[in-house]
């Protein structure tokens, strides 16, 4: 078994500030990311932001800005959201940067060509502003985008570059009704092959220069740019590093993380493009569903978005990264409700966690001074179902995993109330010691899903993050515990 995991991310479009809906994908990410580090595996972990597009292009100049400086704008405020966020990603790849991005458009696109993949065809056809694509007829709902219903479509006639996806349309399907390119959930699987029942058609690979003037010119032809397929979907090579060798190291990714509107591409147009370069197909495809508003899905375009730089000035970032976590499941829409995110913060971080640490520490400091030695009673820790935990994770059903973290935490508290170590005197350091152990366990537990807090309790029972492996009991000789305050603010 490889010791190596390459997981990503999409890259959002950099045409304003992120939202709430994005911080979900990237959270999901990070979890996967860090719990695989916490099993000791070679860890690459990629975002970034897909800046090209006539939208960009008109948007900087309603801005009165050049287009560069609005996407640098923009793409700062992503890179901001994985600093704010605690997010462990290994590299942030632009889709303007000329040294990393542009070498490995141009390498797949010139791979393509000489496959025979790439030609040029007269298209008349519906084109979304919005998500700067071109819809079939069969997709538009009541002549709209049906992500972008508020936008009107616009009917475009133009010369442009195609790729053949059609000659790989079986090939995918097969791949995909065989597992060899995972979909997870299933639904989203079958949703997929029903779209593509009937077969997957070429799509259009460029864009005249003057509809799209903001992108990679196509090579040996500066009348026309690189559209976005070709563009934004080649990041997850040149992140790690492609045209040279060394992004063979990653190569394959192991799970592209995509929202269900980003699906089409990354399980049909994405796997064509390689199967035509002779390059080997991502393992799995995990989708999320939209995030939604009292039932309206969330999008910039309706107005409803919810800002997390704004959320996070208001709550700790652990604390919307549990609730995106726990109330959240892959591939189904969720409604964002700061009022749950209040409550998640109030009964189960504040209540639950943080009053399971307070407590600990006070007993340890009350009647050891915070020095609690070795002791042989492992009974509370038997109470934890590890496996479970990292079977709901390996099937990507994170709020499982969470749930079930926090049966221990409960179960923990529990064992405080039950033992009374404040009564007892002869067996208090042994009930103190099992709530230490079950402390550093804990934090490893939770560093997925809430870092900082993980990291908080450490810091106060005097040790270092562990890994997996150091999920049994007894690894600690003595701790040396020093309280620093509560975990969590309760917000009315």
């Amino acid at each position: 078994m490889s010791n190596k995991f390459y997981i990503t991310t999409t890259i959002p479009y950099a045409n304003a500030a992120p939202h709430i809906g994005f911080t979900l994908e990237i959270v999901q990410a990070d979890v996967l990311a860090r719990w695989n580090r916490l099993k000791e595996k070679e860890v690459f972990f990629l975002t970034g932001t897909d800046e090209h597009g006539t939208k960009n292009y008109q948007t900087a100049k309603k801005e009165k800005l050049s287009t560069q400086k609005f996407v640098d704008k923009n793409a700062n405020s992503f890179e901001e959201l994985t600093k704010k966020f605690n997010i462990s990603n290994n590299n942030f790849i632009r889709t303007t940067d000329k040294e990393k991005h542009w070498p490995g458009v141009i390498q797949i696109w010139n791979t393509l060509k000489k496959k025979g993949d790439i030609y040029k065809k007269e298209y008349t056809g519906n084109y979304c502003s919005g998500c700067e694509r071109f819809i079939t007829e069969k997709d538009l709902i009541n002549k709209k985008c049906p992500n972008h219903p508020n936008l009107k479509i616009e009917n475009i006639s133009e010369e442009n570059y195609f790729f053949k996806l059609s000659k790989y349309s079986d090939k995918i399907k097969n791949l995909i009704k065989s597992g060899k390119l995972l979909i997870y959930p299933n639904t989203w699987k079958n949703d997929f092959l029903g779209l593509i029942n009937k077969g997957l058609t070429d799509v259009s690979f460029s864009r005249d220069k003057k509809q799209l003037p903001w992108g990679i010119p196509v090579p040996e032809d500066k009348n026309q740019t690189l559209y976005v397929w070709c563009d934004a979907l080649t990041n997850y090579l040149t992140g790690i590093g492609y045209p040279n060798k060394k992004y063979k190291k990653n190569w394959p990714a192991d799970i592209h993380v995509v929202g269900k509107d980003m699906l089409r591409f990354h399980a049909g147009i994405w796997p064509g493009m390689l199967l035509s370069a002779g390059l080997p197909l991502p393992k799995s495809i995990i989708v999320h569903g939209f995030l939604t508003v009292n039932g309206k899905k969330m999008s910039k375009s309706t107005g409803n978005v919810i800002s997390p730089l704004e959320l996070v000035k208001k709550y700790s970032s652990d604390n919307i990264r549990y609730y995106l976590i726990k109330d959240f499941v892959f591939g189904e829409d969720g409604d964002f409700s700061e009022i749950k995110l209040k409550k998640a913060l109030n009964n189960e971080l504040a209540n639950d966690l943080g009053n399971l640490v307070s407590r600990t520490l006070t007993l340890c400091e009350k009647y050891f001074k915070g020095k609690i030695k070795k002791q042989k009673d492992d009974s509370l820790l038997k109470k934890l179902n590890f496996k479970k935990v990292d079977k709901y994770i390996e099937k990507f059903e994170l709020h499982h995993a969470l749930e079930e973290i926090w049966k221990f935490v409960r179960i923990t508290n529990k064992y405080i109330n039950d033992k009374e170590p404040w009564k007892i005197e002869k067996d208090r350091e042994s009930v103190l010691y099992n709530l230490l152990e079950s402390l550093r366990i804990i934090s490893i537990l939770i560093e997925p899903f809430i870092p900082e807090t993980s990291e908080k309790i450490n810091k106060q029972i005097g040790i270092k993050l562990g890994n997996l492996k150091d999920i049994k009991f007894g690894l600690q000789k003595q701790y040396t515990v020093k309280r620093q305050g509560v975990l969590f603010d309760k917000i009315k």
